[in-house]
Parts: C-alpha cells; structure tokens; sequence
C-alpha cells in the first residue's frame, strides 16, 4: 500500500485523500517541463498538488493556479500548499476545467498537465481512481484540454502533457485541431531499448519540427539503479536516488 505522504527534499505531499497518488510519471513531468519564461502557470488535475508544488521549487516567481475536479483531493492539495514554502504564490481550486473557464481568469504563459488516458481499458472499482484514471465524459477529456489551451493559453505559450505513446499520437490529433502543434518531445524508457512508455510533450502554436530527446529510468544493465539522467533530473526533488 502507498504511503499516506510522500517525503521530498522541500516539501512533503500528504496524499491519503486522493485517489492518484504520487508516481514517477508526475514526478518526471514535474522536473522536465520547460519553465522558460513562466509567468502564470495553470494545473490541470492537480491531485495532490505535485506538478504545482515542483513548478514552484523549480521557478522562483512564478504565479501558479492548480484545479482538481476531487473535492477530496482538491482540499488536500489545498493543505499541501499551504504547508509548502511557497503557500503565497500558489492557489489550489475545486473545480472541474468547464467552471474554472468561465471564471474567465487570465491567459497563462505555460499549462502542465498529466490526463485521464486509459480510454479502453478495465475501470477499477474505485469511482474516483477511474475518474483520475480514464477519459470520459465527466471527467476530463482531450478536447476539453485542447480548447481550453487554445483559449487560455498566451501567443507564445506552452503546454506539456504526459501520455502514453498511442494516446499522445490521438491528443496530438486533437491539439492540431485546436492549432496547437508539438514543439519538443521526451521519450521516456523503462531501460535502454525498451519501448517507450511514455511522452512528455510540449505543445506551441508556432513550431516547424520537432525537437525530441530520450530519458531511460533505469541503468543499463541495473535494473535496480536508476540512470544517470533521471538522477540528474530529480536531483532537486528525491531524498535518495
């Protein structure tokens, strides 16, 4: 069983609460999304508070606006916040992404987000996991977080999503549609020349190719060793690697 927290080296995630809780995905996509140049960054399904809370370690002025539709979950990420050395300049909301639209708050520079994805597979029997969990109707879906962006983001703002790689390819559809193309991609690997398991894609209006980089977990060779480079890159965060 998950630990009710999860322990980093500058704040700690409370997490008994909410159905996701803390994983090397988030944790991933919390560290390799590019930052450059954020002004007000936006959440989306915020669960514990992770990607919010890494953001703010990660960038030392940046207004940070977190929603999860989980009242639960929004209220214990509220309380994460809140504990966190950076409590004044970042807010957590329970709303669903339709609500905190029609706020009409202001356009953000940058969105992160790591979405429903598992469209076809076996629903679990926890309501609120699946909602975490899998795309539909009442949760949140690839069209909603395209118009959204389109809308909400600035001209030359970005937005990062984690997805698996078959997923992406169908988001990458969607976001094309909403004229938001990708600009960068990480393929993340269990181990070398394994399939890749997911992507972290940043998403821009203006982008003429792709510029695509790999990072495996594991060593070669070790498959109880994490890589150099995702030691590198959770350097900040982790306790122990």
């Amino acid at each position: 069983m998950p630990n009710d927290y999860f322990q980093f080296q500058q704040f700690r995630l409370e997490q008994g609460a909410c159905a996701m809780k803390v994983s090397t995905d988030a944790c991933l996509l919390g560290a390799a999304a590019d930052l450059t140049g954020a002004t007000h960054l936006l959440d989306i399904g915020t669960g514990t508070g992770l990607l919010a809370l890494m953001a703010a370690q990660r960038h030392p002025t940046v207004d940070i606006q977190a929603i999860e539709i989980d009242e639960a979950a929004a209220a214990q990420a509220a309380a994460n916040v809140a504990a966190s050395p950076w409590a004044n300049r970042l807010r957590a909301h329970a709303l669903s992404l339709a609500d905190y639209a029609a706020t009409q708050p202001a356009a953000f520079s940058h969105i992160i987000c790591n979405p429903p994805f598992f469209r076809q597979s076996l629903r679990s029997p926890d309501a609120a996991r699946t909602a975490a969990r899998h795309e539909n109707a009442s949760s949140l879906s690839f069209e909603a977080l395209a118009a959204f962006a389109d809308e909400l983001l600035l001209p030359e703002g970005l937005l990062t999503v984690l997805l698996p790689p078959a997923e992406m390819q169908a988001f990458e559809a969607v976001a094309a549609q909403a004229g938001l193309r990708p600009a960068t991609r990480l393929v993340v690997r269990h181990r070398p020349g394994s399939k890749p398991l997911r992507h972290i894609t940043g998403f821009r209006r203006e982008a003429d190719a792709v510029q695509e980089t790999e990072l495996t977990i594991r060593a070669a060779g070790d498959d109880t060793l994490y890589s150099a480079d995702f030691r590198a890159l959770l350097a900040g965060f982790y306790l122990a690697l």
